[in-house]
């Protein structure tokens, strides 16, 4: 992914924070002959100084079988994302989108083991479920079984981050607060989003000038 030197982020906590936040990511591999990807909901998980995504997809979905055509996958993270009006500015300029993406590479492999995948699959319930009545725990244990069978779970050993944050470091001071004010009177959650991402990104005191 190119990323220019002023929106590329560089802090793992921020970026491991961000990956959480946004998991439902896209896997991309090479079928032999073409790129293929699906969208996926992931799971990030830290193992001492060692990364994962964790996922599954159906067994119907042909996806998992390039993976023994692949040493590296790509899964794509993205955030918030909007379009940036020149009239913002004080000055005259075109029109530019802003978000957050992450792009992370890694070595992918099969789960075949049924407790691993167990496991993976009582996460995502766990985390994403709101009705703490309903757990992979509490289905029949034949009904699982034959969902699980249903499915490929895999997991992806990343080796690689690469993460472009493009919002609007090379404003001055002026317009920056200008684009966050239009962002936060839309109605959109996108936009609110990036505005609250703008913030937090933003020095306290910087100035830096547009170009």
């Amino acid at each position: 992914m190119y990323i220019s030197k002023l929106y590329r982020e560089e802090d793992h906590g921020k970026i491991l924070e961000f990956l959480h936040q946004n998991e439902f990511a896209t896997l991309v591999t090479y079928d032999g002959e073409k790129p293929t990807a699906s969208h996926l909901l992931m799971e990030v998980m830290e193992d001492g100084e060692q990364l994962f995504v964790n996922g599954h997809m159906s067994k119907a979905n042909p996806l998992w079988k390039t993976f023994e055509k692949n040493t590296e996958v790509l899964v794509i993270f993205q955030g918030p994302h909007t379009y940036i009006s020149p009239t913002w500015y004080n000055h005259v300029n075109v029109p530019t989108w802003n978000y957050q993406a992450v792009h992370v590479y890694g070595s992918p492999r099969i789960v075949t083991d049924h407790e691993e995948t167990y496991d993976i699959l009582s996460r995502l319930i766990t985390r994403n479920e709101g009705n703490p009545s309903y757990r992979l725990e509490t289905l029949p244990p034949d009904f699982v079984a034959k969902e699980i069978k249903g499915i490929v779970a895999f997991q992806v050993e990343v080796t690689r981050i690469e993460a472009n944050y493009k919002l609007s470091q090379n404003r001055n001071d002026e317009d920056h607060h200008n684009i966050v004010s239009q962002l936060e009177e839309r109605e959109d959650e996108m936009s609110h989003g990036v505005a609250e991402a703008m913030k937090e990104k933003r020095p306290s005191g910087a100035n830096q000038l547009a170009d």
